[in-house]
């Protein structure tokens, strides 16, 4: 049997890696499964039911159409519970038959700046993390935990291994690889380094299926068409895909058996999928929060929202991406569809969060196309224009729930919202922006988009706060 080892049993792991996994298997390949955990503390009571239900689980799937339907997961073989000093997965992580290291941690979770380094100054929870690795305890950062299960590897002799990042980091495989190379250096452990460099590997790779977290009524209607009381029940679209460069180290699972697509590159596929959905996920989550919508498909079913995000994707992204092997216009028309599906009940609060990030990592990169070309980028302006909107609205306690974003400084962004002139300070945050910050056309773009937000904002009156 052969085994990944997968960090990070979130609802997005749970609803697509080890479905893939779990399809394999019941095609009659049993000769892989999944052992996983979390490196923090979270989910508690759904790692608990998960272990007390010995990793099976419900995955509810509901289609555009509203059609739902019911598969037990059964792919993960064992769940390891948190423990602080990551004992048992780094054990796992250590067993010669696990061929493949997987983790889901989100984007801000790497750390990295514009400039792919990463970001010391930014974040005290890397910089305490290296420090715990130094003084010879568990790293709980994806960094500090692969250093801490590498290292035991290395020592046991177990052999080579792959690691396979499942966010939605764009080249998320080569930029996760460097940041780990970097705090390996950090480290100086130069055994370490020849060893990572000499028997790892890093694919990059595309996911996506929306997966909402889960809430209560998901697991009343899988008692209700199943029968079991599962507490670690979940929901996500009936759209799924996985794209996957074929850079294995070691062995991996027939993955193209059951759909995944192995390719030589992943790049096309990756931008289409960053730039065409998840920044237009965030378009949507923003425009929708200042309207006074709680989900995703209110502010894709509102004619003005619509328009914004077909007009981001037709105007400014398509024109950046082509020529594309990928029918970008469909995938547009696809998404939106996606999006629209009122089964899914995905929440703003989820896909709003984490902007720090996701401006650089999913936005920026068509406005400096655009620069490049010296060509206008007036739709895709509002996108950023929409989120500062936002993060007025949240300066003054205006958002009716808690915002999340690791890669944010509250300190920096409230002062861009107390700034004499909140769009230039805005346009000057060299997190958003790398050195694109404070460029004369990106200031003046903002601008005009941010008046137009403006007015869209105004129109739909002061937003209420639940």
């Amino acid at each position: 049997m052969n085994f990944i080892l997968h960090l990070g049993l979130g609802s997005f792991h749970r609803a697509h890696q080890a479905v893939y996994v779990h399809e394999l298997r019941q095609s009659g390949d049993m000769g892989w499964a999944i052992v996983g955990g979390n490196l923090r503390s979270d989910m508690a009571e759904t790692i608990a039911a998960l272990e007390a239900q010995g990793g099976r689980y419900t995955l509810e799937t509901v289609t555009p159409q509203g059609e739902r339907s019911y598969t037990r997961i059964e792919s993960i073989e064992r769940v390891i519970p948190y423990q602080n000093d990551l004992a048992s997965l780094i054990a796992a992580g250590a067993d010669a038959a696990t061929r493949i290291i997987s983790f889901t941690v989100t984007e801000a979770g790497y750390y990295l700046d514009a400039q792919n380094q990463l970001d010391w100054a930014n974040f005290p929870d890397l910089r305490a993390d290296l420090a715990a690795v130094q003084a010879g305890q568990a790293g709980h950062t994806i960094y500090g935990a692969l250093v801490s299960i590498l290292r035991a590897r290395m020592l046991a002799g177990a052999g080579p291994v792959t690691l396979m990042n499942c966010d939605n980091l764009r080249h998320n495989g080569d930029r996760s690889r460097s940041g780990l190379l970097q705090f390996i250096d950090a480290l100086g452990d130069a055994a370490l380094k020849a060893w990572v460099l000499e028997r790892t590997s890093s694919p990059n790779a595309m996911v996506d299926r929306i997966t909402p977290r889960p809430t209560p009524d998901v697991a009343e209607r899988v008692k209700a068409a199943t029968g079991w009381d599962d507490r670690a029940a979940l929901m996500g679209e009936s759209f799924i895909q996985w794209v996957i460069e074929d850079r294995f180290i070691a062995e991996r699972p027939t993955w193209e058996m059951v759909g995944v697509e192995m390719v030589e590159s992943v790049q096309a596929y990756e931008e289409a999928k960053i730039r065409l959905l998840n920044a237009t996920h965030s378009c949507i989550a923003w425009a929708g929060t200042l309207a006074g919508y709680q989900y995703i498909h209110e502010g894709t079913h509102d004619a003005a929202i619509r328009q914004m995000a077909y007009d981001y994707v037709t105007d400014d992204a398509i024109p950046v991406l082509l020529p594309c092997p990928i029918d970008l216009e469909r995938y547009r028309d696809v998404v939106l569809d996606r999006f629209g599906n009122p089964a899914i009940a995905d929440t703003n609060q989820r896909v709003a969060m984490d902007a720090f990030s996701k401006i650089p990592g999913m936005i920026a990169p068509t406005i400096r196309d655009k620069l490049a070309r010296n060509a206008s980028f007036d739709s895709v302006a509002v996108l950023p224009a929409l989120f500062l909107a936002y993060l007025q609205r949240w300066h003054a306690g205006q958002i009716p729930y808690t915002y999340q974003d690791q890669a944010m400084s509250p300190a920096a962004a409230h002062a861009i919202c107390e700034a004499a002139d909140p769009i230039a300070a805005y346009a000057a945050d060299t997190t958003l922006w790398g050195e694109m910050a404070s460029h004369p056309k990106l200031v003046e773009t903002l601008r005009k988009a941010y008046a137009r937000v403006q007015a869209f904002v105004a129109e739909r009156g002061p937003l209420k706060l639940v």
